[in-house]
């Protein structure tokens, strides 16, 4: 009886493949973020598939909330376990809103520095995946896993100057007209920043996670 009753509890390894699984969906989102910004004709193709990324994170994370709640024994804090998923979730969830306002408004084509943004998405998103794949062996892993989010923070510090040059090649083109079309790329640029706090914020829950465990 007890055997079959602890078969039914997940394993702590558990945790960790569904790590894995929600840290791929950001993988995936930010690649299809990155060819949403080439825009053309495939731009609301990619467009969609950013949102069925987030769907796919927003499973996960359920299954990780309720393996939290029904787990005795846990990888970690459960509240670090809730806040690594919350700021995943909240990374693709970022990605998501960003494909939203480029179809509200009709986006079919990007200025270079959204590109640039998107590949910085997509650079963010690579380190992250690559850091929760190592956290199963924290110790082990903790000089790897300091380099990984310090190169997060690095990028987020160059997501900072490529919004701002951005934002002013923007104000010079729109300059004395185009009002809308200046607050329609503004809100772009705004929502492409943010996806990558979101990545430093996966970082930061990351590093707070080594402080307290290690």
């Amino acid at each position: 009886m007890l055997r079959w009753f602890q078969a039914l509890l997940p394993r702590e390894d558990n945790f960790f493949r569904l790590f894995d699984a929600h840290a791929q969906t950001l993988v995936k989102g930010a690649d299809a973020l990155r060819r949403m910004l080439d825009g053309g004709t495939e731009t609301d193709h990619w467009r969609q598939a950013i949102i069925d990324h987030e769907h796919e994170a927003d499973d996960v994370a359920r299954e990780v909330l309720f393996a939290v709640r029904r787990s005795f024994i846990t990888p970690f804090d459960r509240s670090d376990i809730r806040g690594l998923t919350n700021s995943l979730d909240d990374a693709i969830d970022q990605m998501q809103k960003t494909a939203k306002v480029v179809g509200l408004y009709e986006q079919t084509a990007f200025a270079p520095k959204m590109r640039e943004l998107g590949d910085v998405a997509v650079e963010c998103a690579a380190l992250t995946a690559e850091a929760v794949s190592l956290l199963p062996d924290m110790r082990k892993n903790h000089d790897r896993l300091n380099a990984l989010t310090e190169q997060v923070a690095r990028l987020e510090s160059h997501s900072d100057a490529l919004y701002d040059e951005g934002m002013k090649a923007l104000f010079l083109l729109h300059r004395g007209g185009q009002a809308l079309d200046f607050v329609i790329g503004a809100e772009i640029y705004d929502h492409l920043e943010k996806v990558v706090d979101r990545f430093e914020d996966v970082a930061n829950r990351i590093n707070g996670v080594l402080v307290e465990h290690l």
